[in-house]
């Protein structure tokens, strides 16, 4: 049993995909922050780095964009360009968006270009023939491979998605010839004379991602919140699997489409920094600029026979539950997992084994690494879009990100150093007065800090609790 629930509102759209009761993947798209990745611009290079061979492209947005020219530049974006060694600064090249910008960095592109389709991905800018790994059977990839050399484009590639399994010749071919015609579009928009950065192909926006990728003979229901978005959603059905139209149905409940089949209170918790595993286990997931670390701990299980066996068993569930978070909070990156360590080798190959399965289920490239000498398993995932993380929530104003602020006892520490500092200049005779926050107020109060410095220095001081002051902050008055 599988479903799709779209939900689309004016400002906001989000796709869920379940399985069997269980959320396999949640996207959310805003009107306002659109993403990137996968659109097409003539950018103009703005500068050349020699020694990291990169450039940064203007694409008309208010950060550059970074362009790896390590691995060559293509013999057909080449073509279209002026005939010249090397990337220089004034230039104009076709580059699509290959990552998001993602705090202070700008977002990531190249000249390979990708252009998807439901079945088939063009590849103008290489000529490869790659068919998707989780085609198996050996006769159905011999029959997409030839179908794929027959029809690919002169000087292009293709890669044959997981959807076209079992799909005719005839319908792969019409496909690939559009999307060779969207190619020829692209070339002739960038031939046209333009000053600045243009976008010259806009990718697929969630309510046609949610289809493309999604929709095959498995899923039972398409239920779409939003009469609009419904009939986008039923045409674009109608043309890519007109078998599945009859499933896709409009919801118009009063209660939400997200919060009637509970997906709403499981996005909630994918913020959260500590999640409950169902034998009384936890993982806690800590983000860092550089990785993302995720610890696994017993917590209330004791297990029944001894503590080799409790933490092998934990492990095995926490493999699941970490593989589903790494996938529904779209992590990307390096990710190092701090697994509870255990005694024999065929547990940790067991436990690796689960990982690597479980990696092959996720649409986005993973690859589990190895198990470190200091028993961390590491994680590589391909990073893209904006996750759910970066979307729904910001720093927070008060620690600014950091999780944590100075406690109370360090601050009013602080306090006492300015007035000791402010008392050398000159002797405050009329007093102090010290607004501060009211959890600092508590603690000058109870530890007399206060009290003692103005009998130290024969002077009144007053403490005023000044109610949404930070914690950090405070002010001393004469």
């Amino acid at each position: 049993m599988k479903q799709i629930y779209i939900s689309a509102q004016p400002e906001e759209t989000r796709a869920a995909v379940v399985t069997d009761g269980q959320l396999q993947a949640v996207e959310m798209e805003r009107s306002a922050h659109s993403h990137l990745v996968g659109n097409i611009y003539k950018g103009q290079v703005q500068n050349v780095l020699k020694g990291m061979q990169a450039a940064f492209v203007d694409i008309g947005m208010e950060k550059n964009a970074f362009l790896y020219v390590g691995d060559g530049m293509p013999q057909d974006v080449r073509h279209v360009l002026p005939q010249k060694t090397k990337v220089h600064i004034g230039e104009y090249l076709p580059v699509q968006i290959t990552k998001d910008a993602v705090g202070t960095k700008g977002p990531r592109a190249t000249t390979h270009i990708t252009i998807p389709g439901r079945n088939v991905v063009l590849l103008p800018t290489a000529a490869y023939i790659g068919i998707s790994r989780r085609i198996e059977e050996e006769a159905e990839r011999a029959r997409l491979q030839a179908v794929a050399e027959r029809h690919a484009p002169a000087g292009m590639g293709l890669i044959l998605r997981t959807a076209s399994e079992g799909v005719s010749e005839e319908e792969l071919a019409k496909e690939i010839g559009y999307l060779a015609k969207i190619w020829q579009g692209i070339l002739a928009r960038f031939a046209l004379k333009s000053r600045g950065a243009t976008l010259l192909y806009r990718d697929a926006d969630l309510l046609v991602r949610a289809i493309r990728d999604h929709l095959d003979d498995t899923v039972d229901q398409v239920a779409v919140e939003g009469r609009q978005a419904f009939s986008r959603v039923r045409e674009l059905v109608r043309t890519m699997l007109p078998a599945a139209e009859c499933r896709v149905t409009l919801y118009e409940d009063r209660t939400p489409l997200f919060q009637q089949y509970g997906i709403e209170k499981e996005i909630e918790t994918l913020g959260a920094r500590r999640v409950e595993l169902p034998s009384g286990g936890f993982l806690v997931i800590d983000k860092t600029e550089a990785l993302t670390a995720i610890d696994v701990n017993t917590g209330k299980y004791t297990g029944r026979d001894n503590l080799a066996e409790t933490a092998y068993r934990t492990n095995l569930e926490a493999a699941g539950e970490v593989m589903k978070q790494i996938r529904l909070r779209d992590i990307g990156g390096m990710i190092l997992v701090d697994f509870i360590d255990m005694e024999r080798e065929s547990q940790n190959e067991d436990l690796l084994a689960r990982l690597r399965h479980l990696a092959k289920l996720d649409r986005t490239k993973t690859n589990v690494v190895d198990i470190t000498r200091l028993g961390l398993v590491e994680i590589t995932r391909k990073k893209t879009r904006e996750n759910l993380d970066s979307i729904v929530y910001t720093d927070c104003p008060v620690c600014h990100g950091l999780g944590r602020v100075e406690s109370p006892e360090t601050v009013s520490i602080r306090i006492s150093r300015d007035i000791r500092r402010m008392e050398r200049k000159s002797h405050a005779q009329d007093g102090y007065e010290v607004e501060v926050h009211e959890s600092v107020a508590e603690e000058l109060r109870q530890n007399q800090l206060m009290m003692n410095l103005a009998a130290e220095f024969g002077t009144d001081i007053k403490v005023t609790t000044v109610p949404g002051m930070h914690p950090e902050n405070y002010t001393i008055l004469q």
